[in-house]
């Protein structure tokens, strides 16, 4: 598989590390994502969600870069991408 080359901003990293989250938890997002939006404020970022396996299914918010190399903002688990109506 060619998958593009994705960098890590450092509030990225740390914000993850304090979430427990992994780089194979960001990136299996990024590679299948569920859902796709742009960014409200800045049209070089998008918003990518998908459910996480490891985290009994919890969706899992990445905002990245749109331009390449992708660069991750930051991760976390959403939580009201989660809740049914």
């Amino acid at each position: 598989m060619n998958q593009p080359s994705i960098h890590y901003t450092r509030h990225a990293l740390a914000r993850m590390e304090k979430r427990l989250l992994t780089r194979e938890m960001v990136e299996s997002v990024l590679a299948h994502p569920e859902k796709r939006m742009p960014d409200p404020v800045d049209p070089q970022l998008e918003h990518c969600w998908g459910k996480v396996p490891a985290l009994a299914n919890r969706t899992l918010r990445v905002i990245v870069s749109t331009e390449s190399p992708r660069r991750v903002i930051t991760a976390h688990l959403d939580r009201l991408a989660t809740k049914k109506p």
